[in-house]
């Protein structure tokens, strides 16, 4: 980002966090798809943007094709969910929802004084993850930041980002996964 439009990796974490949430006219107005169109300008995503505008329409219904592909992708589809926003489901041998992985994400949440509103949020959802990065990035935790990358997001999320970029039908959802992939490297 350039130092006009910079912004700090806790609002980028924030950002993405929001963006994977079911899409509701309570937040994905015109200043979202906004800010969208600024990362990708300043990325030099082009493409990306370009495809995103000719797909999103600005009347009232460009918000049910994004909730059907959401709700398709990552929450119900015959025969099953294609791409759950769940870590431990790509990290345990069986695929099993809210295994260990899902305990030792909740467990470094905690170690670092945070934990989850919910007692039935399952704490590897990647909306959770994303936040609990911005927390740490917020605090200026850089080693937390990077240790929670490195042992409990980057062993899965490349999974789902390829689940998501092979079966997404609408190009929001692989821009999207696309800019968290650029945004949790390791070079980062």
């Amino acid at each position: 980002m350039t130092q006009s439009t910079s912004i700090s990796m806790a609002e980028i974490y924030r950002f993405l966090a929001q963006s994977m949430r079911y899409p509701s006219s309570e937040w994905m107005q015109d200043d979202y798809f906004s800010v969208l169109e600024t990362f990708l300008t300043e990325l030099g995503w082009e493409t990306e943007a370009q495809s995103l505008r000719q797909s999103i329409s600005k009347d009232a219904d460009r918000l049910e094709p994004l909730q059907v592909e959401h709700t398709r992708l990552f929450v119900n589809a015959i025969p099953s969910v294609i791409a759950p926003p769940y870590g431990s489901v790509y990290l345990s041998a069986d695929g099993m929802l809210y295994g260990p992985s899902a305990e030792k994400a909740k467990a470094f949440y905690r170690e670092q004084g945070f934990d989850l509103a919910g007692e039935a949020d399952i704490p590897d959802h990647i909306t959770f993850e994303l936040e609990f990065l911005a927390l740490l990035a917020e605090e200026g935790k850089e080693k937390e930041e990077e240790l929670f990358l490195q042992k409990h997001f980057r062993p899965w999320f490349p999974k789902f980002q390829a689940r998501v970029l092979q079966e997404g039908r609408h190009p929001f959802y692989g821009v999207l996964v696309n800019l968290i992939d650029f945004f949790t490297r390791e070079e980062m």
